[in-house]
């Protein structure tokens, strides 16, 4: 990535490849706090709420990996030879129980022994109601912001990806592993009692984790105890219809911003997920 440059003024116009929004948790009280990366420059979008916003896309898109243009973006900002190459764009970075590691048929081994084989948590959230997820623990709560969640509680650590892969499936037996993005962006969503849904699961889940416990090791599968989290985004009016917008239909989408939730700019003329366009170059005005 290019060294990131300071915050540009809230009046500005810049050019250049989308990453996605960098979100930090407000102060207690207090919104997630914002910024828009477009190549080396950086804009803080909660000094735009209220304010018109516009953004274009120039019909580039480049590799975020290897910077090699592209036609069509895949995995989120890829060009088609990193996507069949890199680790972190192979299946089992979705499905992590499907791990190939030690069949010896990783695509990068080191990258693995640097991402996968970490801590991770797994934990019970609230976007659009209860779901289970998974996470490194060095990604709380950016996960979790960039869900869009309002409650979040860890629930395990577990020592690789692959175990809280199996341990998310026992999960998924009783509760979903998605969220409703529109119910999300809507704001449709009421505070719950997530410790109460913890030790709930946990109780029909006990027979499953003591066979995971079994197969990885008694201490493999940790249960936190830990309070749950509340997040709050900048958002100044929630959508009652929620319109997406699709910069490769429409490359030109302009509006009022309204308010910023997940990875999602909403707009009085829309909504657009950005992450969705990670590498595509766009000219911003705000």
């Amino acid at each position: 990535m290019p060294a990131v440059a300071e915050s540009i003024d809230a009046t500005a116009e810049v050019q250049g490849c989308l990453s996605k929004m960098a979100i930090m948790p407000g102060k207690k009280g207090e919104a997630a706090r914002y910024t828009l990366r477009v190549g080396d420059e950086r804009l803080a979008l909660n000094a735009c709420l209220g304010r018109p916003l516009a953004l274009a896309w120039t019909g580039a898109i480049a590799c975020t990996h290897c910077g090699r243009a592209t036609k069509k973006s895949f995995a989120q900002g890829h060009c088609y030879p990193c996507f069949k190459a890199l680790a972190q764009c192979d299946t089992c970075i979705m499905k992590p129980e499907t791990c190939h590691f030690f069949e010896g048929t990783c695509r990068e081994p080191e990258w693995a022994e640097r991402h996968c084989f970490q801590p991770h948590i797994v934990y019970l959230s609230n976007a659009s109601g209860l779901k289970v997820g998974i996470t490194r623990g060095t990604q709380v709560p950016t996960r979790w912001l960039d869900q869009g969640a309002v409650q979040a509680l860890p629930v395990f650590t577990v020592d690789t990806r692959q175990q809280s892969g199996f341990v998310e499936m026992l999960f998924k037996e009783e509760v979903s592993d998605r969220t409703n993005w529109r119910a999300m962006l809507k704001g449709d969503t009421f505070e719950m009692d997530l410790p109460a849904e913890r030790d709930r699961l946990l109780s029909r889940l006990d027979g499953g984790l003591a066979n995971l416990r079994e197969r990885f090791g008694a201490d493999s599968i940790r249960l936190l105890d830990e309070p749950p989290v509340t997040l709050d985004y900048p958002v100044l009016e929630y959508p009652t219809k929620v319109v997406s917008h699709n910069l490769d239909k429409n490359p030109e989408i302009a509006g009022t911003l309204l308010g910023l939730k997940g990875q999602y700019l909403i707009l009085d003329s829309g909504v657009i997920n950005l992450r969705k366009y990670t590498g595509y170059e766009v000219r911003v005005a705000a």
